[in-house]
């Protein structure tokens, strides 16, 4: 047998839409506080704060229709559309803000149901008495009694919501018939009023209201049967009910007056009446005489100002009650057509509240005194509901509408509000709310893992979906607002919350259509972004005028609920509004950077680190990012690269797990940046590929940071040193020693700066010293001479590595002995290593300056030396490097270990310098660099840090091991070194 599924019947634009949009609007608000913001602000001041409500919600019901008519409506209402549209950030923060919003519009509706109960339908059930109390007193035992019932309706409420919804749900058209029958009421008394005014009378002492409440008559005596007779009035404000007796002296210098409280059409409610807590509220033109210095009595009778009123207050009171805008797009999924339904059925449904609102403020400025509208609890007309007032056929029929009205607003917030919590944690954007099972085995760590599973538990329900944890919370929180037991203290509460709702859903449609994203088509055809902007400003105007420090406080929490959500990771990526802003941002930043170079004051340093990876993807060098991130003072651009051989095609793979090793890494070392992995079939192309092809337009590294290569004189090492040098050209920045944490000293380094015309900067080392050959130490021969004979003896001997390193220093000894007892004075004349004069020191080559570590201007000019013919015939490209090279050992190719005889190694041990072939330029670099680095280890042996101009690498292959020669006797002995050579543009500016 076929089984069809049963699916409930879709909704069209009424029923899903319109109604339970109205149902949402008109509230408790109307009933219990528009009369009095008519009576306090005037009809000007209240017409006005009407209309920006009233405009606020059109313009974001505007930007919502647009939202919904752009693609397919998601199931899930109005958090859905907007976190899909904002992002996982903004879509969390947005989402709690709502959700704070809808609990704490329960407390209000609850405080509201208990405000009808205990004032107008049934005052004798309050459990803290009021009568005979004054002020604050009296004050506090309405609290109390708000706060006692608050939390029994609560209790009630909550527990219909758990046994079922569907309860909820066929009680709403029951409730919607309530409101409407009472707005229906309210419009027949205001046609009756025009013929035919009610009466209620209000009495007036003096030009003080007074509390029609244990009197009868409004007058201090009456004639009965030829005799005076005082009345219950008299009683109350004098000690005894005979005329002698001693009375209140207001009460006895004023007269009594009774004026309707429904004239009928008037004009003094046009301006407002603004008044301070505990202030009378008085009958413009009557008479009154005050003694002065004369302390108020009796002040229960009289009706008075329960709060300081000004016009910022009166819209965070009113804004709740054009709330419940998104009523018809949270059952997007049960609507027929979505995409029409909701913008029409939203529109619809402001439209008719906003008549309603705006009408109200009209008929009830001119059909009702003034003194009754200020009187916010009806005390002057015998504790009626003022609304109810102006109603046909009977006050009660607003009593009971919006008693049940309250009541239904109440029941659907605490059934929408869980429902939302349920679906950000379901989302999984905010971290402790998504939906995990942890299981802790350790006991230390079983306290936390309780904490945690509790706030992960909102995310789950019954069986049938309902969710019921998050309905606790739900209870608990909006608990937390009856608690401030004030309908006035708590709807400016709830207005932060949904003014940054609507907010940040105008914000996002003007956004995206500014951005002009791709995915952002919306059919409505009212819709322009401009609008949308409009409607954030005004929401944000809102926000301040409310209350600027609860605006403050709601976008505090907005902002730390954002802030934890990027630093945990938004797991999500929704192709968001936000996300193009920061792409169009960065597109027009780097659009900005292509118009020039930075000036000199804007330099920052923009680093590249190049990293190797070992055998499993791990970086070689992890401690030179933690170099990295304390050179990153100036803020700037910062690229972790590194370079995998092979093809890109086979070696994919490879490359994306290096880059989560970088990515990993840099998290680690806390370095700000991005990582590039770049696969070449040549180590050497791969990273002139990094160094070229880094940064994007303007934003390009300007210093490469790297590692000296290790280990460089291994045969198996011979390749990656190489590379190191042919890349060296291109690099800024070059660290050798061990990678730990690196501080500069504070100490004076012994380095000088000289400035040229064109204000280049040079950083040379200052030799304060002459060559003699006095100062040569007993090793500089080693270190100098008899370098390329040990070089030539290395090469022709084929030994392994063991041997190698066992037999060296037998070898130089011997070699050493057998040139001092050929010829000792020789080497003495030979190393005494002399300067040009200046006249020739200007035909020297601007690349020996290069190579040189600024001899020329650091060296004290000697007398000169002839040298010998062979170093003047040599040609540039021979005079500029250091050419001891591998061509003559041409002919002592690489033998087979053990093929060398005894003959030939005595040979070797009895070669001969041949000083006539010496490169001189080689011998004064390397006598430089062993003089420099006894200085250096002299004066900075115990830093932790020695900083040293580095000179320029050799421009013929040739000289490369000769350099890295150079440069391990320029280092030796010191613990950290870090090598910097500039690039010849490094500018400053006089005018700084």
């Amino acid at each position: 047998l076929m089984t069809q599924r049963f699916t409930a019947p879709r909704m069209g634009t009424l029923m899903g839409v319109y109604l339970p949009c109205l149902q949402n609007i008109l509230g408790v608000i109307l009933f219990l506080r528009m009369t009095w913001m008519v009576g306090i602000g005037g009809v000007i001041e209240a017409f006005i704060i009407v209309l920006m409500c009233c405009s606020t919600t059109m313009l974001t019901a505007i930007s919502m229709s647009a939202i919904a008519t752009n693609g397919v409506v998601p199931a899930g209402g109005s958090y859905y559309m907007i976190s899909r549209s904002l992002g996982p950030e903004f879509g969390g923060a947005v989402g709690i803000c709502f959700y704070l919003g809808t609990t704490f519009a329960g407390a209000m509706y609850i405080l509201g149901c208990i405000e009808i109960l205990l004032v107008y339908i049934v005052p004798q059930a309050a459990v803290f008495k009021m009568e005979g109390l004054e002020g604050a007193e009296a004050e506090a035992a309405m609290l109390n009694n708000m706060r006692v019932y608050g939390t029994l309706v609560l209790s009630f409420m909550a527990i219909v919501v758990f046994v079922g919804v569907k309860y909820v749900n066929k009680l709403a058209l029951l409730f919607l018939a309530c409101v409407i029958c009472s707005i229906l009421a309210v419009y027949a008394g205001v046609i009756k009023t025009a013929f035919e005014p009610p009466i209620f009378p209000v009495c007036v002492l003096g030009n003080r209201t007074l509390v029609w409440k244990g009197f009868d008559v409004c007058a201090k005596v009456i004639e009965r049967e030829n005799a005076t007779v005082t009345t219950q009035l008299w009683r109350l404000f004098c000690d005894s009910e005979f005329l002698n007796a001693t009375c209140d002296s207001y009460f006895v210098n004023n007269n009594i007056t009774e004026i309707q409280g429904i004239p009928g059409v008037m004009s003094e409610n046009l301006f407002g009446n603004y008044m301070d807590k505990g202030s009378f509220i008085e009958k413009v033109g009557l008479p009154a005489t005050v003694e002065p210095d004369s302390i108020p009595t009796n002040t229960n009778r009289y009706v008075l100002a329960d709060i300081t009123s000004f016009f910022t207050m009166l819209v965070g009171i009113y804004f709740p009650s054009v709330t419940g805008i998104m009523a018809g797009s949270n059952r997007s999924g049960d609507l027929q057509d979505a995409q029409k339904s909701i913008p029409i059925g939203t529109i619809l449904a402001i439209t008719t509240t906003s008549i309603i609102y705006m009408s109200s403020v009209i008929l009830f400025g001119s059909c009702i005194e003034g003194t009754v509208l200020r009187d916010k609890f009806g005390e002057a007309v015998r504790g009626n509901l003022v609304i109810g007032t102006l109603a046909w056929p009977s006050p009660w029929v607003i009593v009971i509408g919006s008693f049940f009205s309250t009541c239904g607003a109440g029941l659907q917030s605490l059934t929408g509000a869980p429902r939302l919590l349920q679906a950000i944690a379901r989302d999984g954007i905010v971290p402790f709310l998504r939906v995990r099972v942890h299981t802790c085995e350790d006991c230390l760590w079983a306290f936390m893992c309780v904490c945690v599973c509790v706030l992960q538990v909102f995310g789950h329900g019954k069986a049938n979906g309902e969710p019921t944890w998050a309905l606790l919370l739900t209870a608990c929180i909006c608990e937390s607002g009856i608690l401030i037991a004030s309908l006035d203290n708590v709807a400016p509460i709830l207005s932060m919350f949904f003014l940054m709702c609507y907010m940040f859903v105008n914000l996002a449609c003007a956004v995206q259509t500014l951005l002009r994203t791709p995915n952002w088509r919306p059919r409505f055809k009212f819709y322009h972004w401009t609008l949308s902007f409009l409607g954030m400003s005004l929401c944000l105007s809102l926000m301040f005028i409310c209350s600027w420090y609860y605006a403050i406080v709601a976008m505090g929490i907005a902002s730390c609920i954002y802030k934890y959500i990027e630093f945990r990771g938004a797991e999500k990526e929704w192709g968001d509004g936000i996300r193009g802003l920061s792409l169009s941002a960065a597109r027009f930043a780097l659009m900005r950077l292509e118009e020039g170079p930075p000036h000199t004051k804007n330099w920052r340093p923009q680093i590249l680190v190049l990293v190797s990876m070992d055998s499993e993807l791990n970086v070689e060098q992890p401690r030179l990012l933690s170099l990295t991130n304390q050179l990153k003072a100036g803020k700037g651009l910062t690229i972790v690269g590194t370079a995998l051989e092979g093809t890109y095609l086979e070696n994919h793979p490879q490359g994306q797990q290096a880059e989560q090793s970088l990515k990993k890494l840099m998290e680690a070392e806390k370095v700000k940046g991005f990582c590039q992995v770049v696969i070449s079939s040549n180590m050497r192309d791969a990273t002139s590929h990094l160094v070229q092809a880094g940064g994007l337009g303007g934003l390009q590294h300007n210093t490469v940071l790297a590692c000296w290569p290790r280990n460089w004189k291994h045969a198996e090492d011979h390749q990656s040193w190489r590379n190191f040098i042919g890349e060296r050209q291109k690099h800024h920045f070059l660290f050798k020693g061990y990678f730990l944490t690196l501080m500069i000293p504070q100490r004076q380094l012994f380095t000088s700066v000289r400035i040229i015309e064109n204000y280049n900067v040079y950083i040379c080392i200052s030799l304060l010293y002459l060559q003699h050959d006095s100062d040569i130490s007993a090793y500089t021969y080693e270190k100098t001479l008899m370098m390329e004979q040990r070089s030539q003896i290395l090469k022709q001997i084929n030994l392994t590595k063991t041997e190698r390193e066992r037999e060296i220093q037998s070898i130089t000894d011997s070699s050493r002995g057998s040139i001092r007892r050929k010829n000792p004075a020789a080497v003495t004349t030979q190393l005494s290593v002399t300067e040009e004069p200046a006249a020739s020191s200007k035909e020297e080559k601007p690349e020996e300056e290069e190579q040189l570590i600024h001899d020329k201007s650091t060296n004290p000019p000697t007398p000169a030396t002839p040298q010998s013919p062979s170093a003047d015939a040599e040609t540039p490209s021979t005079a500029i490097q250091m050419t001891w090279t591998e061509a003559k050992c041409d002919g002592e190719q690489a033998k087979p270990i053990g093929a060398t005889t005894p003959e030939a190694i005595k040979d070797l041990f009895n070669m001969k310098p041949e000083w006539e072939n010496l490169n001189q330029s080689n011998l004064r670099r390397m006598h430089t660099a062993l003089r420099l680095n006894e200085v250096i280890v002299k004066k900075s042996q115990e830093a932790k840090l020695v900083l040293l101009n580095m000179p320029g690498p050799p421009k013929n292959r040739s000289g490369e091991e000769n350099y890295m020669e150079f440069m391990e006797v320029l280092t030796e002995g010191l613990n950290r070194v870090l090598l910097v050579r500039g690039g010849g543009r490094e500018v400053i500016t006089i005018y700084s």
